[in-house]
């Protein structure tokens, strides 16, 4: 699972990961939980990058302004 997170993997390799986790009780919770957690991460990142975009485009606006008011 960590190695399917991290990478692409070989169908081979997904369809014996997909069955293990179909028979595993506990895989297949790990696997809702890595699941959850990437949603999470990727939601985090998301709203970082906006925000740093955000900050920069407010610093261009102060700049220009500066630039015109000089």
């Amino acid at each position: 699972m960590e190695k399917r997170n991290a990478q692409t993997i070989s169908a081979k390799e997904n369809r014996k990961l997909g069955l293990h986790i179909a028979i595993c009780k506990w895989c297949k919770a790990y696997n809702e939980k890595l699941k959850l957690l990437d949603k999470v991460f990727r939601k985090t990142l998301i709203e970082k990058e906006a925000e740093i975009n955000e900050a920069e485009i407010q610093d261009f606006k102060n700049k220009m302004i500066e630039k015109l008011n000089f």
